[in-house]
């Protein structure tokens, strides 16, 4: 498995091109919500999840390195944490549109290498 945590590995699935807005979101334990939007930015690949009401409708930003497999004919998105880990990531708060460098920093050390 790839060890960058913002891009997606090579056994992830995702298809270049491939739009994941709509995607349900699945961590090891249970559904997280649905692909608000993705980013494919080379060392800058991120999903925006929209929790819903799981976390009080809390958006948080998943590093494309935390997606395990993508099934494109269900629609589904498999991420390699839980529900706890990621209701515990620090909120992501959309004010421009894009997460700024320290917000990467903050997760990378929150989220940490992928094992």
């Amino acid at each position: 498995m790839d060890s960058n945590l913002w891009g997606h590995s090579a056994d992830s699935g995702y298809i270049e091109g491939q739009d994941l807005i709509g995607y349900a979101v699945e961590a090891r334990d249970g559904r997280i919500g649905k692909v608000d939007r993705h980013s494919v930015d080379v060392d800058a690949a991120y999903l925006v999840v929209d929790t819903g009401p799981w976390i009080f409708g809390k958006q948080v930003l998943l590093p494309a390195g935390t997606v395990e497999r993508i099934d494109h004919e269900e629609k589904v998105v498999y991420v390699n944490r839980s529900k706890d880990e990621i209701k515990g990531a620090p909120e992501f708060v959309d004010e421009h549109g894009a997460p700024d460098s320290n917000h990467f920093q903050l997760l990378g050390g929150y989220y940490g290498p992928i094992v």
